[in-house]
């Protein structure tokens, strides 16, 4: 089977925190430096060895570092890893978005890129002027893109506007837009970046489905989530990023394993250095999460008869409108048991509807005889309901959950499902 992606030591360097410099001059015997240094510096990077030096990689960061792999035709490959390990810097340079630092991409065939909502998208087009232009970007006619235009539209439901101009569709609508032009415009290799999280469980699982259909045809797949079970249905094989390496490569099962067992706290607490926040986040700035038994000690194994304290402190530069902390609970293969925010009462939204700047720590408790034995992952978010996510980090921390005096405990089968609840029954004889 022939190759459809070849990746060969690619490495991405960013400049950061020098904005302000492009409006400053230099001194004449630092442009005569550079200059004479330039020559070099194309020398080296044409064989893969850049010349070092210290004082221009002051303020640069390295999105990626000698990442190289090769993916077959026809395949699926997932791409797992925390907030800024690279997925999204690796997906770009896949889709010709941007140029890596060093290091040589081969691509053999048309690529349908779904980056990040209404990627390619013209503001000021309809979406029907949309669908031809995205085609004629991947190298379509007219007549290819005509054959399949009646379809996209009726998959993305937005038929009743699709000669609206999109600068005025929702996120909602851009989304199932895209999706839809990404899917059906047949190329041979379709690129996936964590956008599906901006539609609703129904779309999610539609988008599901037509990417289960598009791997079926033997078209190749590169697909990025956090979704730990989306990525188990869809990939066979996939890769884990860290700080911009890839530390690993194997059958998605163990891949998603080494991820979740390396990712996470052993302690029943993380915390986050300040490297790990993105710019974006400001001005919320999480500080730490954890997990308290009863007696107020912090565990990664807790009790299923006793109530579980979560408490996530955080701190706000600046005062945030409408802001909601909450925490996402799953099974450590993706599954979700359950969400929740610390403004869900009506009467804590109202009083917390401005939150000042300041120290915070909002907790929960997760009742005693819920949780069922195994281990769970926490997620945190922050955000304003429809205007931004400040914060999200879907693998936060792990702890275990001991059923120990758990109803039930005399049968030797083990109970199926994440829950273990203590109903009350009752016996009745005629």
């Amino acid at each position: 089977m022939s190759i459809a992606i070849k990746v060969e030591n690619i490495s991405k360097r960013y400049k950061i925190g020098l904005a302000s410099q492009r409006f400053q001059y230099g001194m004449l015997r630092d442009v005569l430096a550079d200059a004479a240094k330039a020559p070099l510096r194309l020398a080296a990077s044409l064989i893969g060895r850049p010349l070092e030096d210290p004082g221009r990689n002051a303020g640069y960061i390295w999105a990626l570092q000698d990442i190289s792999f090769d993916l077959e035709e026809g395949k699926v490959l997932g791409i797992i890893g925390r907030n800024g390990a690279g997925k999204s810097t690796l997906l770009k340079i896949l889709s010709r978005v941007t140029e890596p630092t060093r290091g040589m991409v081969t691509v053999r065939g048309r690529v349908g890129s779904l980056l990040e909502v209404g990627t390619g998208f013209h503001p000021e087009l309809s979406g029907r002027e949309n669908i031809y232009l995205n085609g004629a970007i991947l190298g379509m006619k007219r007549a290819e893109i005509a054959r399949k235009f009646d379809e996209i539209v009726d998959f993305s439901e937005v038929g009743q506007f699709i000669d609206t101009p999109v600068k005025r569709y929702s996120s909602g609508m851009y989304l199932r837009l895209a999706f839809a032009v990404a899917a059906h415009l047949e190329p041979e290799i379709l690129v996936v970046d964590e956008v599906l999280a901006v539609g609703d469980a129904e779309f999610q699982r539609k988008c599901l489905g037509k990417m289960n259909d598009v791997a079926s045809q033997g078209r190749t797949i590169l697909f990025v989530s956090h979704n730990m079970s989306a990525i188990l249905r869809l990939t066979q094989e996939s890769i884990v990023l860290q700080k911009g390496r890839l530390v690993m490569r194997g059958p998605t099962p163990e891949a998603v394993d080494f991820y979740l067992a390396s990712g996470q706290t052993q302690a029943g607490e993380r915390l986050w250095s300040d490297e790990e926040i993105p710019a974006s986040a400001a001005p919320f700035q999480p500080i730490a999460l954890r997990v308290r038994d009863p007696r107020g000690a912090v565990s990664d194994t807790l009790r299923s008869v006793e109530p579980i304290t979560v408490e996530l402190e955080y701190r706000l530069a600046a005062p945030i409108t409408g802001l909601r902390v909450g925490i996402y609970l799953s099974t450590v293969r993706g599954e979700y048991v359950f969400t929740s925010f610390d403004v869900d009462e009506p009467a804590l939204y109202e009083q917390h509807a401005v939150r000042q700047a300041g120290h915070y720590l909002s907790k929960c408790q997760i009742p005693a005889d819920l949780l069922n034995e195994g281990r769970y992952i926490l997620g945190i978010n922050a955000s304003s309901f429809g205007v931004k996510r400040y914060f999200m980090d879907e693998n936060a921390l792990a702890f275990n959950v001991d059923p120990m005096g758990a109803p039930g405990m005399q049968w030797a089968e083990p109970r199926q499902g994440p829950i273990r609840p203590r109903l009350a029954w009752v016996i009745e004889r005629d």
